[in-house]
């Protein structure tokens, strides 16, 4: 248990900080999901609205170090050419 009213509080922000990044961490993972069954349906404009907003929730969480840029980069290169994949097919 911590000592000081400092540490105590340091606990309480910790604790609230954790909580935020799950939710946005886990918002991340679910708009993944929604786009690759937009894939899958190869519908295309429920894909492209679907990685729009996929994209600009990745460039967020990239703004406040909740994700590496280089795996921003790399999620947004792999779904960009999937997007295309289903527009050429």
């Amino acid at each position: 248990m911590a000592n000081t009213k400092s540490a105590i509080k340091n606990i309480r922000k910790n604790n609230a900080r954790y909580k935020h990044n799950r939710t946005i961490l886990s918002r991340l993972k679910t708009l993944e999901k929604k786009f690759l069954t937009a894939v899958e349906s190869k519908d295309q404009d429920l894909s492209a609205t679907s990685l729009s907003s996929y994209i600009s929730a990745l460039e967020k969480a990239k703004k406040s170090s909740l994700v590496h840029a280089n795996k921003v980069s790399r999620k947004k290169s792999r779904c960009s050419s999937l997007l295309s994949s289903i527009k050429n097919s």
